[in-house]
């Protein structure tokens, strides 16, 4: 005789693997995974944001190493801890598999320096590095891993409504009215090279737009987007936003900057949260940058722009 197996044991079992990763979470399933607020699990995940600092501001490759690989170690403890509770699916467990996407990613952008340049190698290097930080961990998870934790939804999230609208033209005067106070009484336009030739204005107009939008794709698309399978919305966000500003800083964002960018970093990964739209988020950073790269010229060029801006 077959024993009788309770109703609900599918629904565990189907709730267990998509806990651990084991099997991808589809979108409409999201609501009833379990993502507790405290959890060991947070101990890796810190772990391993908490090595963009050590890379990018306090510019220590050994200690970012070694917290990536205690991050990772303590990851597996946990995750063998918990095997004897998961079902065998054939696949690594999740929250290894998702972290290691994440160090992949700084590692390949640890081995550049982030210093604001603009000649041929310097274009050269970001973009090999900051394109594989984002290449290499889709790669391995889509044809690797076989799952889709990582998407880019372009056209996701529907029509903008009037506030998503309303917010874009917010994003300007804010812009407008912060940055150049920013920029020019800390003096960290000097961060970036001087660009007073039209080939030097285009390179830097370029270059900013191209950082904006890789931001999105590797902090929110890949960070943010690995670290929501295991945690809640805003404990991923947090994490995510340690990684985010720590870039930030190293390419020159410095002084009181993070009082601007831990705010915008939060901010687009709640955006990014409630729109679903990768398009959206992109164009809320492109508005951004465009206003921090006239911010650079007016600064670098005093009396090109003086009538644009209050300072």
């Amino acid at each position: 005789m077959r024993p009788e197996v309770p109703e609900a044991a599918p629904n565990v079992i189907s709730q267990t693997l998509c806990e651990t990763g084991s099997v991808p979470a589809h979108p409409a399933a999201t609501p009833a995974v379990v993502r507790p607020t405290v959890s060991w699990a947070l101990v890796p995940a810190l772990l391993v944001c908490l090595a963009a600092p050590a890379f990018f501001v306090l510019l220590l490759p050994w200690l970012g190493w070694t917290l990536l690989a205690a991050g990772l170690v303590s990851a597996w403890l946990i995750e063998r801890a918990k095997a004897p509770l998961v079902v065998a699916s054939g696949r690594p467990p999740g929250l290894v598999r998702d972290l290691s996407l994440i160090a992949i990613g700084l590692l390949i952008v640890s081995v550049i320096p982030l210093k604001a340049e603009l000649d041929n190698l310097a274009i050269l290097r970001f973009t090999i590095a900051l394109g594989g930080a984002v290449a290499v961990p889709y790669v391995i998870s889509r044809w690797v891993y076989r799952d889709h934790a990582i998407r880019f939804p372009w056209r996701g999230g529907g029509r903008w409504t009037t506030f998503q609208w309303t917010w874009l033209v917010a994003v300007l005067v804010l812009g407008w009215l912060i940055l150049p106070f920013y920029f020019i009484t800390s003096g960290v336009y000097e961060n970036w090279p001087v660009v007073n030739t039209p080939d030097l204005i285009a390179r830097l107009f370029v270059g900013v737009g191209a950082v904006g939008i890789w931001d999105e794709l590797f902090f929110i698309c890949t960070c943010f987007a690995l670290l929501r399978r295991h945690f809640p919305d805003w404990q991923a966000n947090l994490l995510q936003a340690i990684v985010f500003v720590s870039f930030l800083w190293e390419l020159g964002y410095q002084a009181w900057g993070p009082v601007l960018t831990i705010p915008f970093a939060l901010l687009q990964g709640f955006i990014f949260m409630k729109t679903r739209s990768l398009t959206y988020v992109v164009t809320v950073h492109l508005l951004f940058d465009a206003v921090v790269f006239l911010v650079l010229v007016h600064a670098h060029n005093p009396g090109l722009l003086d009538h644009l801006f209050l300072v």
